[in-house]
């Protein structure tokens, strides 16, 4: 009579467990949808966006010196008054500025009588965003030709712009002369954030400021898929920790 010997393995064999298998899906799905978001972002922001330094206050408040702008890349054709543009012209020395599109071709634009204000098409505008509210320097009065721009700083004390030109073609610059609009501060940290458009000029007819672009959403995206890749590793991480650390002490 034939006897069966049963062998026993010196360390059982332990299964899959089906939640574990489940567990590193949800990880790869996780880091997937991580890795799109900031690809995605960075992407939108690398093709539709170039940094500039400020070298100046002739924008502050809203740009200080040293700060770091993304301004979206745009034409001089899709620019409305309140804009705040980076532009190059040749009669105003050839190097990159910024300053605030405050007319565009066929409005009038002059300072108010006092000196004190600006009026567009004879409308006195509130312009919230000045440096300091007050004598705005240089008086002049300014029909602007078509296709063409009149610009000014907001600290009007000390900016060099259209005011200072008034004697190459009323102190215009040409439309095609923009190379981006500013959106956002980026550096230093304490003042990274995007701007609101302003509402100075909604109350004439005509181009108005843009709305913001993608830059935000589109930062927030990076970080968030940036986060979303580090956290779902760590806990990836620490979970496969733990179920080693309890295999050892089951064995």
């Amino acid at each position: 009579m034939s006897s069966v010997v049963e062998q026993t393995a010196d360390r059982p064999v332990t299964p899959t467990r089906p939640r574990h298998r489940a567990a590193a899906v949800i990880q790869g799905v996780l880091i997937g949808l991580g890795l799109v978001l900031l690809v995605g972002g960075f992407a939108v922001i690398a093709v539709g966006y170039r940094p500039y330094n400020i070298p100046s206050g002739s924008m502050s408040p809203m740009l200080e010196v040293g700060d770091t702008v993304l301004a979206r890349k745009t034409d001089g054709g899709s620019v409305g008054r309140g804009d705040v543009v980076v532009f190059k012209d040749q009669a105003w020395g050839g190097e990159l500025m910024v300053k605030r599109v405050v007319a565009v071709g066929g409005d009038t634009v002059a300072s108010a009588e006092d000196g004190r204000g600006l009026t567009v098409n004879g409308t006195p505008v509130t312009e919230p965003y000045l440096a300091a509210q007050g004598p705005q320097g240089t008086a002049f009065n300014v029909t602007v030709p078509q296709g063409r721009l009149f610009l000014l700083g907001d600290n009007r004390i000390v900016s060099l712009d259209s005011r200072t030109h008034l004697s190459v073609d009323g102190g215009t610059v040409a439309a095609d002369a923009v190379e981006a609009r500013v959106e956002a501060t980026a550096m230093p940290f304490g003042r990274m954030g995007g701007f609101t458009r302003t509402t100075a000029f909604d109350g004439l007819a005509g181009p108005r400021a843009a709305q913001p672009g993608p830059l935000v959403p589109a930062a927030v995206a990076t970080v968030a898929g940036a986060a979303l890749i580090v956290v779902t590793s760590a806990v990836g991480g620490v979970a496969g920790l733990a179920r080693r650390f309890r295999r050892g002490r089951a064995s």
